[in-house]
């Protein structure tokens, strides 16, 4: 951390150019030198003050011009540098038409971009009279706040929807379904680095207008949004919608087809009451054995159904990833368990997605015990478990696989830690994450990863969530910011996000012995789950062959993870080289390779 131009010890002389009232103060990433939006500057008296989207304060307080005011500098996921007192903060020379530059540390693996929606994303900048990106408005469409998003690429534009949104005019606004579109960057649209341009949908009054209102009391929300078709074929837009009323009881769900000309939802179909299995969360399209399916993501990808329009108006053609029974009654189902005592999971039509609910009742009468939960990640800093909530998941081709991007569930901020994992196959196994973003005592609520905007062949990714107090127990929402779209950027090549993979011992046909991989499977390969390792090298690591596989473990158990990590043995035989992991009886005639990671209780092996 530091300051340009340091005449002492936290202190700052303003840089003078031309006149203005205010005395620009911008806070940047002292890695990348970009200017840091969410950042709150507070005086001693408590005045506070947050850094618009290009990390600049405009700053103007008569009876603290012209004289040293002392700041308090603090943001989620980013510090500045404590003095001697422990403050964290920066004594400023406040003259009218002067600035200064505060660097902080970034926390966060994922960058903070900007704010996407709402009023005055460059409030302050416009004010100091510095450049914005283009088509920048101080406010679009009277949107001053919007919940959650979904979106799906259309021809040359990207297609966006929200949930409850803020109207300048009155505490209500729009509840059923706002949108907008904006130009995709390679048909020239801004940079996802840069910012959005959205076209909103207005109405007569120039607010984003109701897109999809279905008949009923409350809110209509919609989720899921899917594209039919392709170049080759005529592209439709399908989604679930759902009907609310107390708040969060949903009480209808459906499908509705988006119309583009008209810019409206058109009704398809209402799921039945008794609907078994319910889509929920952001789809992404996977191949099964050359048929296309759409896999929902929520807080796990358990739900799929084929991706044709006949099956997505069909009830009865989606399934669950579920390790339930089927059951008659109402009673809570029985699970299913092979002779060695694990969780069995398969595609079924007749059993629901255990869902957060249904796993805590079924950990109540003891059917299963948490560690089994099946939507639970492990933290590859400290082994904790972590409850997934809601998010995303897309291949990735610089990783090379699936990646998801999720909330945790009553985390260290209720909704408000974003975390990252990979998988092989989209059922997994997702086994260890790595938290990316933060936010105290604030919620960052249903994370949506952009793959429209990866770059560099994915290893630089783009996402967004929802910033709200809601749900944090905050009493003090950040003005402006509260309620609206936090864009972030994360790069996949950090260190941190090189995370254990899962190694397989193979009993293959075409081979006479048993042989290793690590990641991918070959379909036709009988197929045990040994332990987790490095698929690349990092600091404390070293390479280990197994046969024609190279993994890379952790030379002692002390590591920059923290994990629980085990240890990894091999010894010959008069079968060739044998190998074990944990603890062992005899160590005589075995050599100690390394460590890995376990495979956790809510893997299934």
């Amino acid at each position: 951390m530091a300051l340009t131009n340091i005449c002492q010890p936290q202190e700052m002389q303003p840089h003078v150019k031309t006149f203005s009232q205010y005395f620009a103060i911008k806070v940047v990433d002292e890695e990348t030198n970009r200017g840091v939006s969410l950042i709150q500057l507070e005086t001693v008296n408590h005045r506070k003050y947050w850094t618009d989207s290009n990390g600049l304060v405009a700053f103007h307080e008569p009876g603290l011009m012209d004289q040293h005011v002392f700041f308090h500098v603090s943001g989620h996921g980013y510090e500045y540098l404590k003095d001697g007192f422990g403050y964290r903060g920066v004594k400023l020379y406040t003259i009218s038409g002067g600035e200064a530059e505060i660097k902080v540390k970034r926390l966060n693996l994922a960058e903070r971009l900007y704010r996407i929606t709402g009023q005055g994303i460059y409030s302050d900048s416009l004010k100091l009279g510095r450049s914005i990106p283009s088509n920048s408005e101080p406010l679009k469409a009277q949107v001053l706040g919007s919940d959650s998003v979904v979106n799906v690429v259309y021809g040359d534009y990207i297609y966006w929807f929200w949930g409850d949104t803020n109207y300048a005019r009155y505490p209500l606004g729009n509840f059923h379904v706002p949108g907008a579109r904006s130009k995709l960057p390679t048909a020239g649209g801004l940079l996802p680095e840069q910012g959005i341009d959205f076209e909103y949908f207005v109405d007569d009054n120039g607010f984003a207008k109701e897109t999809c209102k279905m008949p009923g009391k409350g809110p209509t929300w919609i989720d899921c949004l899917m594209l039919l078709g392709d170049n080759q074929e005529a592209q439709r837009i399908f989604a679930i919608y759902m009907k609310v009323q107390n708040w969060l009881d949903i009480y209808e769900r459906g499908i509705v087809e988006f119309d583009v000309e008209k810019k409206q939802f058109q009704h398809r179909m209402v799921f039945p009451k008794d609907q078994m299995v319910i889509p929920r969360g952001h789809p992404f399209l996977h191949q099964v054995d050359g048929k296309p399916y759409f896999y929902f993501a929520g807080a796990m990808p358990w739900v799929r159904v084929p991706a044709d329009v006949e099956a997505i108006l069909n009830p009865a053609s989606y399934e669950s990833y579920s390790f339930l029974a089927p059951t008659s009654s109402n009673e809570l189902p029985d699970v299913h368990r092979d002779a060695n005592g694990n969780l069995i999971y398969g595609w079924r039509k007749d059993v629901p997605w255990a869902d957060r609910k249904m796993i805590q009742r079924l950990i109540k009468v003891q059917k299963i015990v948490e560690e089994e939960a099946p939507n639970l990640l492990t933290d590859t800093e400290s082994g904790k478990l972590v409850m997934t909530h809601h998010g995303s998941i897309y291949w990735n081709a610089y990783r090379n696989r699936w990646i998801m991007i999720t909330t945790e569930s009553s985390g260290s901020s209720y909704l408000g830690e974003i975390w990252y994992s990979e998988a092989i196959r989209p059922e997994g196994p997702w086994a260890y994450g790595r938290k990316i973003i933060t936010h105290h005592q604030y919620s960052f609520y249903n994370p949506k990863h952009h793959p429209m905007f990866d770059q560099q062949n994915g290893k630089v990714i783009y996402l967004e969530g929802t910033y709200t107090k809601t749900f944090s127990s905050n009493d003090y929402p950040t003005p402006g910011y509260d309620y609206n779209q936090m864009m972030y950027r994360l790069d996949l090549s950090q260190p941190e996000l090189n995370l254990p993979q899962p190694v397989y011992h193979i009993n293959s046909a075409d081979r006479d012995n048993y042989y290793w991989q690590v990641g991918t499977l070959a379909n036709d390969a009988e197929a045990k789950l040994i332990f987790f390792a490095l698929d690349r090298p990092r600091s404390g690591t070293q390479a280990v062959k197994l046969g024609s596989t190279t993994i890379h473990v952790n030379i002692s158990a002390s590591n920059d993870d923290k994990c629980l990590t085990i240890p990894l043995w091999r010894w010959e035989t008069q079968k060739g080289m044998t190998w074990q992991v944990g603890d062992i009886d005899d160590t005589q005639n075995t050599k100690l390779v390394g460590h890995v990671w376990p495979v956790p209780s809510h893997v299934v092996p």
